[in-house]
């Protein structure tokens, strides 16, 4: 399974909810229907059943602690808040944070980059300097957020 790929389907279905007011199952599922129907990528995905519980697992995990994320994001956003973001940087944003503080299995550092590359694919030319320099601050304090989680 390539994370990447279940990257890229948890922030379209992380906005997805958001935009449309639908359940995590849903979007998930609607985001790989498309996948498996769009053949122009010629994107081959294997394994669907392991990538689906993937991406769940991610979705619900964001989702539910969503308040706290945005609530500590807040705090690295310098003179920005949450609520401004454009929808697609939010959502990179939540799932970067999330893999930073609650998800053991995956380094730090690949979870900021990961970021950094989803933001410059799926954002704005600007989207990738401006969540590498959010999730920077976040990197740098990392150990003092997973000892103190507010």
């Amino acid at each position: 399974m390539k994370r990447r790929l279940a990257r890229e389907i948890v922030v379209q279905s992380l906005y997805q909810m958001e935009m449309n007011e639908v359940g995590s199952e849903e979007a998930v599922n609607m985001l790989l229907d498309e996948a498996a129907e769009e053949n122009d990528t010629e994107r081959v995905i294997k394994n669907e059943i392991e990538l689906k519980a993937y991406v769940l697992e991610l979705v619900n995990g964001v989702w539910s602690h969503k308040q706290a994320i945005d609530g500590l994001l807040e705090n690295y956003l310098k003179g920005w808040q949450i609520s401004r973001l454009s929808r697609v940087d939010r959502q990179i944003l939540r799932l970067a944070a999330f893999e930073l503080l609650y998800s053991s299995d995956v380094p730090a550092k690949v979870a900021v980059n990961e970021a950094i590359e989803l933001s410059k694919h799926f954002g704005t030319d600007e989207s990738g300097k401006f969540v590498n320099g959010v999730l920077g601050n976040m990197f740098r304090e990392l150990d003092k957020l997973k000892n103190n989680p507010s």
